[in-house]
């Protein structure tokens, strides 16, 4: 979506005949904060794993659901790399091969953080409630949205009421974006105070944790940062359109 947000940039963001290169530096200075804070914490994870601890992910998690007094999850093992997530509807916390087999301090971190979720669940987290009822909604809309924006920036001269339909769909994602912030802010807290309390982590290695848990924070702050961003151009778009 972002490098097409700049290709309709460079296209459509002109006025009295120029460029607006104030919103081609922001769109190309959050895509390279973007890559930047991949790359730290995709660095990050390489680093921590290589951190022994006495467990496994696998049994990192079903160590923390347990304590919670969480017995209705299950904890599984998925393919990919940094593909682990908690899915209410089927009650699993699903982490990837190399968090679910790997005794390292990266993975008690990412296992911990994942059953934050799951914990989050159990307790009707409000945050987490409102994200798992806009789901089915945003799916929708990213199904259709791109082709609904592409068309509406141009006919927007002629059918504005296309673009600003795009818009309000991007804005649901926009919302998701924001929304889910605070969700993985908190799966992390959770997380953190866990695997000190319950002595995963020592003092030695918890700081290790808590940076990669930090990282993967930014991610989503990123994110967030920009789908507001792209959503403005997009308004800025239909607000300048010639009536």
């Amino acid at each position: 979506m972002l490098i097409s947000t700049i290709t309709f940039l460079q296209q459509q963001a002109t006025k009295g005949g120029g460029y607006d290169y104030t919103y081609l530096m922001i769109f190309i200075g959050i895509a390279i904060l973007s890559y930047l804070v991949q790359a730290n914490l995709k660095s990050k994870f390489e680093r921590f794993s290589k951190m022994p601890i006495a467990m496994t992910g696998h049994d990192v998690a079903v160590k923390m659901l347990h304590d919670a007094g969480i017995y209705d999850v299950k904890v599984t093992s998925t393919r990919g790399t940094l593909t682990d997530h908690y899915n209410p509807v089927t009650k699993t916390v699903n982490l990837s091969e190399g968090v679910y087999n790997s005794a390292s301090v990266a993975a008690a971190a990412v296992a911990a953080h994942e059953c934050g979720h799951a914990i989050q669940h159990a307790k009707a987290y409000a945050p987490l409630k409102m994200r798992s009822a806009l789901v089915p909604v945003v799916s929708f809309s990213s199904n259709i949205m791109m082709w609904v924006l592409l068309i509406g920036i141009l006919t927007v001269e002629t059918m504005p009421g296309l673009l600003l339909t795009g818009i309000i769909l991007f804005a649901l994602t926009t919302l998701f974006s924001f929304i889910t912030l605070p969700v993985e802010v908190d799966a992390s807290r959770r997380a953190i105070v866990w695997l000190q309390s319950a002595g995963i982590t020592n003092a030695s290695n918890h700081k290790y944790a808590c940076s990669a848990l930090r990282s993967a924070a930014y991610t989503y702050v990123i994110a967030a940062l920009s789908s507001l961003a792209t959503l403005l151009y997009y308004v800025m778009i239909f607000m300048n359109r010639r009536d």
